[in-house]
């Protein structure tokens, strides 16, 4: 009975990460970013790894990300809804991803 109640709450501890995420994450889950882009593989979209690449090194990448979230940008992305804070918030986990390890 021991070992269930171990393995219960392994699994429950392992789950647990899965379900609580940034309020970065918690924003990209409700606005279905997903639906699109993958933090690592390309989807129907750029990965954020790939848009990380994209703009490493770059002045101003995180306003432009902001920019693009707000209006939709030049390639019809879908408008994210919320506030500035939060839109810089998605910008920065975005660009904070790192790529796939081979």
């Amino acid at each position: 009975m021991k070992l269930n109640v171990t393995v219960v709450g392994l699994a429950l501890a392992a789950t647990a990460s899965v379900w609580a995420g940034t309020p970065a994450e918690d924003l990209i889950a409700s606005n279905k970013c997903t639906k699109c882009h993958t933090a690592k593989t390309t989807k129907k979209a750029p990965s954020f790894a790939d848009l990380a690449a994209k703009y490493k090194g770059q002045a101003g990448a995180e306003a432009k990300i902001v920019e693009t979230l707000k209006t939709g940008g030049a390639d019809n992305h879908d408008k994210v809804a919320g506030t500035d804070a939060e839109l810089k918030a998605i910008a920065t986990t975005v660009l904070a991803t790192k790529p796939q390890q081979p």
